[in-house]
């Protein structure tokens, strides 16, 4: 068996795609700031998640794991010496200084790099047939930083798994809320593809040792030829966590889907119908019910919203770059707009008052 050396960008989120990869014996090299270093490599990092049919949940603890994990600062690292780099930060990290010189180095490496961002980098969406990527750029942050990439050696994995760090606790600890899959869109290379199917096979023999024996563990890796795979997260993140942010605070995911669910539907359908008219098929995304029913059980806001209320000057537009999509196929829809028109509003505030 091949074992990978993976560089992934972002330790809370990144943490959790790492303690499957290293479940199966790959190294993993985090990106994240100085003192998240400084804890994970005197400590590790934990993760907790709930298993279905038993009443306690798991920790994983990264020290007993085959795989082993170092943690580094943005200069501190060489893209080239890896077999694939995962992107788990949130877009408007990757024009920060630091980070934006990594990227630049991650992009002219031409290692294989996999996404786990809610928002596609822009270098993705040159991947989809027929979508002038130059017109999504107003949704981005930094735009630029994505123009080094060669699109094929960039591929997207739509990040369902729910995650957050628990307030109360050290960095190195992140909760699972919801432990769903990692599905993998594939890459222009063959080669590449051969390393996302030796990883999903490895995260499928992971065999956790509980007190009452051997369990398996949810949030698998899940390969799809299909480049729109990945894309079914944008109806949830406009049915759900962009609909989180209200116009003084914001509410829990599953509030904003089951408070209004006709409306929830209405704006779930149209995202369905926007990926669609691009080439996407309707049995490549999740349908309205199993994604409701799922949001059940999301008791927190959403990141956006919550990073909203923290007072963060830019948040990740995934809600913008849906809207443009659709123009591009002359679709809109009220909801969509209002979405957009309020973070607009709240991120302009944010900006005043930082300014103030």
């Amino acid at each position: 068996m091949s074992n990978y050396n993976i560089l992934i960008l972002g330790a809370s989120y990144g943490s959790l795609l790492a303690s499957k990869l290293m479940f199966g014996g790959h190294n993993v090299t985090l990106v994240c700031l100085p003192a998240e270093a400084d804890l994970i490599n005197a400590e590790g990092f934990r993760v907790r998640m709930p298993v279905r049919g038993r009443k306690e949940q798991i920790e994983i603890d990264s020290r007993k794991l085959p795989g082993k994990v170092t943690a580094a600062g943005p200069a501190d690292v060489d893209p080239s010496k890896f077999d694939l780099i995962g992107l788990a930060m949130q877009e408007p990290q990757y024009g920060s200084p630091g980070v934006r010189e990594l990227l630049g180095a991650v992009a002219r490496s031409r290692v294989p790099c996999m996404s786990i961002m809610n928002m596609p980098p822009l270098a993705y969406m040159r991947r989809i047939p027929g979508l002038d990527a130059e017109a999504l750029k107003p949704a981005y942050t930094a735009p630029e930083v994505w123009d080094d990439f060669d699109p094929g050696t960039l591929t997207l994995c739509s990040p369902d798994p729910q995650a957050v760090r628990p307030p109360e606790e050290k960095v190195n600890v992140l909760q699972v809320t919801l432990p769903t899959n990692f599905k993998v869109a594939r890459f222009d290379s063959e080669a590449s593809n051969s390393i996302l199917l030796q990883l999903e096979k490895d995260i499928d023999a992971v065999r956790f040792a509980a007190p009452e024996g051997p369990i398996e563990l949810p949030v698998k890796l899940r390969f799809h030829d299909s480049l729109f795979v990945p894309l079914a997260k944008w109806a949830m993140l406009m049915a759900g966590n962009y609909r989180c942010i209200t116009k003084d605070g914001m509410r829990t995911a599953q509030e904003a889907v089951h408070s209004n669910l006709a409306e929830s539907r209405s704006i779930y359908d149209f995202v369905v119908e926007v990926c669609v008219q691009f080439g996407a098929s309707r049995n490549e995304l999740v349908p309205f019910e199993k994604y409701a029913a799922a949001a059940e059980s999301l008791t927190r806001p959403a990141s956006a919203a919550r990073a909203l209320n923290n007072g963060a000057p830019n948040i990740e537009r995934a809600d913008k770059l849906v809207q443009l999509v659709a123009r591009q196929k002359g679709m809109s829809h009220p909801v969509l707009d209002a979405i957009v028109n309020l973070v607009d509003t709240r991120l302009q505030a944010n900006r005043n008052k930082a300014a103030a």
